[in-house]
């Protein structure tokens, strides 16, 4: 069934089109643009959530040893980024250093946690947008030519032409699609391994973990990541043989989903050599991250020096339901190295509700407008979806070298080693030329590998501890009457961020912010929009369908690329008060259903 659409209403010929909701989490992303289908482009995105999650209001009072137990709620599919990034806050509100033990499992259990959702996302979701039937339902034609194209690297991934692989990426029956659901079955018990359940770690704490360190528990993680390793070595080529074809069939292809290149990396990974989660050095640690944190601007490094990223983070209300907090008391007034603290940074902020009917020429959305103030704007960084910021920073920095990962200054090289039956594999991640739909999916790919080689490292370093009898992997703390904290780590999806302040021994303050404000926000104090609506309203539309049967493919592609959440129902707005509705599958084929 074909949605109905309408003109706008405004006298510009422009045709009126929503998908609402388009996320697996809660469903309240959605995405209300004005389409020129003369032109064929997107005039016009804005990017609206509906609901109220208020974790900022109830954390207030709370014991902040509960703070990564509650705050591992706020996702169902990321939560323990969220644990780990409170932990860390806490670790440096209370002064405490984990043994190094304690940080090799935290950091083993994040990679798995980064190969497992990437996967899932990428190969499960995401990638169905690129399979066979929607390829064949949107561009028939492109299906055609990809018959025809041989794929460069077939003797890599075992698919003969584009076409297969296309195939194998339809959902439920295809061999690719039914081979990724296996693996994100073991790279969840790597993770669970680690720290204890998914996605709600049960032996995480501020000072370390409580898993009981053994040699069988490493090699029972190490066995499952050699798989991961192996599946690597097939997927890398495939994922390049099915990007770049869709440069070559469709010239132009590079705009879908492209913007400025204005990315944020919050780093991840730490160092346990190097990291002490001190405030007073943290430019020095969060420098020894085996991801290191970034602003990359006009793909040029700004800064890689977390206590100037912290001190630039600014919270705008724009266009949100919210009452402004100007003239309110300070929480901070100045970081622990005497700097001013701004009072729009997190630590300052207040959250005030203020529901109101939506309106796209004022407020539309319970998304605020976080920008990384540079001294002179306010810049609307996106993550891309996490692995292009995470891969772009760390190239640029040149700072990572651990033997099977290396940051050259201009790329990232990623050495896999010899699996059960792929011989040793080097791939490299190439700074691209845009920030757009593909790119920002072909880092994503790379990023497992880069997951999975960096785990290679903490495994050996985990061994290491234990054979030399060094099995301690939690270090006592007392909780002060005041201190702030703050942590700062990569969510799959991109930068996270907690910032907490503790009065009386009880949290006074707590703000965390993930990818989603990040990615998602909306119009801010300036007028500038937030990275979706800025993506999208730059998109070209390539889809071969008329107006009456559009699918919004190429709009689903940019938004999607910076992994949000993917449906598992969906509506379209048609203009004039009149709504279709259609529920899908969770797979994002918008033919299923009726």
């Amino acid at each position: 069934m074909a949605p109905t659409t309408k003109a706008a209403g405004d006298g510009s010929g422009l045709m009126e089109m929503s998908w609402d909701p388009i996320t697996r989490i809660v469903g309240s992303l959605g995405i209300h643009t004005k389409i020129d289908f003369k032109a064929k482009r997107v005039a016009e995105c804005y990017s609206t959530s509906s609901v109220f999650r208020g974790y900022s209001v109830f954390m207030r009072g709370k014991d902040p040893r509960d703070a990564h137990f509650i705050t591992s709620r706020i996702c169902g599919i990321c939560g323990d980024n969220h644990a780990t990034c409170s932990v860390y806050a806490q670790n440096m509100a209370y002064g405490v250093k984990p043994p190094h033990l304690g940080e090799w499992i935290i950091n083993l259990g994040e990679a798995a946690e980064y190969m497992f959702d990437h996967n899932i996302f990428q190969e499960n979701l995401v990638g169905v947008d690129y399979c066979e039937k929607m390829v064949k339902e949107t561009n028939p034609g492109v299906l055609e030519q990809a018959e025809r194209t041989e794929a460069p690297h077939a003797g890599d991934h075992g698919y003969r032409t584009i076409a297969d692989i296309m195939r194998a990426l339809n959902p439920i029956e295809g061999e690719f699609y039914r081979e990724a659901l296996q693996v994100s079955r073991y790279t969840r018990e790597m993770f669970c391994l680690m720290e204890g359940r998914h996605v709600h770690p049960s032996t995480l704490y501020p000072g370390g973990v409580g898993t009981v360190a053994t040699v069988q528990l490493f090699t029972d993680y190490l066995t499952r990541l050699m798989r991961y390793v192996e599946f690597m070595k097939k997927v890398v080529p495939l994922h390049d043989d099915l990007f770049d074809f869709f440069y070559e069939a469709l010239p132009g292809y590079e705009e879908v989903g492209r913007r400025r290149v204005l990315l944020g990396c919050w780093g991840s990974l730490n160092d346990p050599d190097h990291c002490d989660f001190t405030y007073r050095r943290m430019t020095d640690w969060g420098r020894k991250m085996f991801v290191t944190p970034g602003v990359v601007v006009d793909g040029k490094l700004v800064t890689n020096d977390l206590t100037e990223i912290n001190l630039g983070i600014r919270i705008l209300l724009g266009s949100s339901y919210y009452e402004d907090w100007e003239g309110r008391d300070l929480f901070v007034a100045r970081d622990p190295l005497g700097n001013p603290v701004d009072p729009r940074h997190p630590w300052n902020q207040h959250t005030i509700p203020a529901p109101q009917k939506r309106d796209f020429d004022d407020k539309y959305s319970w998304v605020m407008s976080p920008r990384w103030f540079d001294g002179k704007d306010h810049l609307a960084l996106d993550t891309g979806g996490g692995p292009i910021a995470r891969l772009w920073s760390t190239a640029l920095s040149g700072l990572v070298d651990i033997g099977y990962i290396k940051a050259t200054g201009h790329s990232v090289r990623i050495n896999l080693p010899r699996s059960m039956t792929k011989p040793e594999a080097t791939f490299e991640w190439k700074i691209p030329a845009w920030s757009n739909a593909i790119e920002r999916n072909r880092a994503r790919t790379y990023f497992q590998a880069y997951a999975a080689a960096a785990a290679l490292h903490f495994t050996e370093k985990a061994l290491e501890e234990v054979r030399a009898g060094r099995h301690k992997t939690w270090e006592r703390f007392e909780v002060p009457d005041e201190s702030i904290g703050c942590g700062f780590t990569e969510a799959v999806r991109g930068v996270l961020s907690h910032h907490m302040v503790i009065r009386d021994g009880k949290i006074a303050n707590y703000h965390p912010y993930p990818p989603t404000p990040w990615n998602a926000s909306v119009r801010d104090s300036y007028g500038t929009p937030g990275p979706y609506e800025d993506a999208v309203q730059n998109t070209p539309i390539f889809e071969e369908n008329p107006p009456e049967n559009f699918k919004g493919i190429d709009i689903m592609r940019a938004v999607r690329s910076f992994d949000p959440c993917l449906p598992c129902g969906v509506h379209m707005y048609v203009g004039g008060g009149r709504t279709l509705q259609r529920m899908h599958v969770p797979t994002g084929l918008s033919g299923l259903g009726g």
